[in-house]
């Protein structure tokens, strides 16, 4: 950068900086959004080649972030997101200049006609929505075997820790990858089923899958109703739980936010050092510790030693009954045709893709940019009715809800006495994920190749307080997290 103050900022600073001490500088006048946004779009145009984490800038950026520099001399900062740069995931409906697309060329010209719940209140919260991420095609609901990070519009995301080297995590990986590689004080990313609890371990991240309801789902590209959610990606607990509490609200056009406890809620008040103290974690190892490679293993098994000398009274070994159960993507196949086409309908005119059908057509008649992995699992879904009337949606839905709760999650809690259970990895996020419950990744080291390594804390509905207050605590207590060398 050709301003020596930026310059020695970017060089000596901005990496790894949270929003507490990013709004310091601001508010002390330090520093400026606008200068803000100008250092984080350095860090990308140089580095965001190699990793293919960001598919479009906010070309308003720096004049959205001129005019709340404006507003913070005039009347103050309006929330603790003011003026601080954000990254969202490209499934999330901005009113803007940029694109919605969930990574598929099919919708590269979609704009949408207004702006997402999420989007809504981050700008009222006065955060500068910098640009999108890249992502897993359609949140990886297209094809079997397709590659964590891949888009027909975005390329091939990787992983900042191992470019081509380690799995960068999906299907919110440009979210994970940009927010690793420090390209902006956090993202928004969404998950179904793993999406941002796998990346933000594969690029040792703080996570948190919300409870489905604390955040709206409106203007956000679906797969599943029942499981979508929208939810904070950060480096720290404490910035995961600044951007949460802005995301917190009920919305009366999203039916399930009506089961919201949390609105106007001030999660940072359960960032407690001490938070694992006098606390019964349960260890769930077996049906899942297994899933991951030896070295991961005794990562886990390292970060669980800590885990134990933290005061908390940790309970080793429990066993949930649904562990093995047979799970498959049943409800997500019948649901994702009405709830996609529902969205597709909404878009402009001038969008020709209106329908599952018309989604698989394009795709066909651009095979070759479209159809690297296929388009089974899409055409598997547009085999169903898309009115859930079917039998056999009914019972899967009934399997899933009865086995990730009665005999998953809740059972767990119930049976140990539990407050959290901890698992290695992601590796039980699709028992949060049918039962709609929270988790919360934090990273818990690396391989010895260097590939980030994550734990989560697993509960039952609306125990976001309390998983943030562990996850906190054994964040301070580990500090695990480093930044990637970025070459």
């Amino acid at each position: 950068m050709e301003n020596p103050k930026l310059k020695k900022y970017l060089d000596e600073w901005l990496e790894e900086a949270t929003i507490c001490e990013t709004q310091e500088k601001l508010e002390s006048g330090e520093l400026t959004s606008k200068e803000l946004v100008l250092m984080y779009l350095q860090r990308i145009s140089r580095f965001d080649k190699m990793l293919h984490s960001i598919i479009e800038i906010n070309p308003d950026a720096l004049q959205i972030a001129e005019a709340l520099d404006a507003e913070r001399k005039e009347t103050g900062p309006l929330s603790q997101l003011h003026g601080i740069p954000i990254l969202i995931k490209d499934n999330i409906d901005t009113h803007d200049k940029m694109h919605t697309s969930a990574g598929s060329l099919a919708l590269k010209d979609s704009i949408a006609q207004s702006d997402s719940f999420v989007a809504k209140q981050l700008r009222r919260a006065g955060a500068i929505i910098l640009g999108k991420t890249n992502m897993t095609e359609w949140a990886n609901f297209m094809a079997i075997g397709m590659k964590s990070g891949y888009s027909s519009r975005g390329g091939q995301v990787q992983n900042p820790y191992g470019p081509g080297k380690f799995d960068v995590g999906g299907s919110s990986s440009g979210s994970g990858a940009a927010i690793a590689a420090n390209f902006a004080a956090v993202a928004v990313g969404t998950e179904t089923s793993g999406s941002i609890l796998n990346p933000s371990c594969q690029n040792s991240l703080v996570g948190i899958k919300p409870t489905v309801g604390l955040v709206s789902r409106r203007g956000i590209i679906p797969i599943a109703h029942t499981q979508d959610t929208a939810g904070p990606m950060a480096r720290t607990v404490e910035d995961a739980a600044i951007l949460l509490n802005v995301l917190c609200e009920k919305d009366e056009q999203d039916p399930i936010t009506g089961t919201n406890r949390f609105s106007d809620f001030d999660f940072t008040e359960f960032l407690l050092k001490d938070g694992l103290k006098g606390k019964r974690i349960g260890i769930a190892s077996n049906g899942f510790l297994e899933l991951l490679s030896e070295e991961k293993q005794k990562v886990v098994a390292a970060a669980l030693e800590v885990l134990k000398s933290s005061g908390a009274e940790v309970i080793e070994q429990i066993e949930i009954p649904s562990a093995k159960a047979e799970w498959k993507y049943d409800v997500l196949t019948y649901e994702f045709k009405p709830d996609i086409n529902a969205y597709l309908n909404g878009l402009p005119l001038s969008i020709p893709v209106r329908t599952l059908a018309d989604l698989i057509e394009f795709n066909k008649k651009h095979e070759e940019k479209m159809l690297k992995y296929g388009q089974a699992v899409l055409l598997e879904s547009e085999t169903t009715s898309g009115s859930l009337t079917e039998a056999a949606y009914i019972e899967a839905l009934e399997f899933d809800l009865y086995h990730s709760t009665k005999q998953g999650i809740d059972f767990a809690l119930e049976t140990y006495d539990l407050d959290a259970i901890v698992f290695p990895s992601d590796e039980g996020s699709h028992l949060s994920a049918k039962a709609g419950y929270p988790t919360i990744a934090v990273p818990a080291g690396y391989t010895s190749d260097g590939e980030p390594v994550g734990i989560t804390f697993a509960g039952t509905a609306y125990s976001e307080p309390l998983l943030i207050q562990v996850a906190f605590a054994f964040e301070q207590i580990t500090r695990f997290r480093k930044a990637p060398v970025l070459e």
